[in-house]
């Protein structure tokens, strides 16, 4: 199944930066980890917010929950899911 996902993160200002930066390289490494395998398959940066829009190719909810709930940033977002299916008048084949 294809998911939408928008993530919105929002580190708290008084968090010490060594940890902060700790955080975004696990979840940078997580991240790779998880495109280079296929489950997320796009991820896209919102000009001038500290978030973004991924798809996410992935069994169903319940993986998409587990690999969201892995994020080592996850504490500190806010984030929105929207199931996606083929539109009937879509010209592209490769897409579930």
């Amino acid at each position: 199944m294809l998911y939408h996902v928008r993530m919105d993160v929002s580190i708290p200002p008084d968090m010490p930066a060594d940890k902060a930066n700790e955080l975004k390289a696990r979840e940078k490494s997580y991240s790779q980890e998880l495109q280079r395998s296929g489950k997320w398959r796009h991820i896209w940066r919102i000009a001038g917010e500290y978030a973004n829009y991924s798809v996410f190719d992935v069994e169903g909810n319940a993986e998409l929950h587990d690999i969201l709930m892995a994020l080592p940033l996850y504490p500190y977002m806010k984030i929105s899911v929207t199931p996606l299916c083929r539109h009937p008048s879509s010209v592209r084949t490769g897409d579930a």
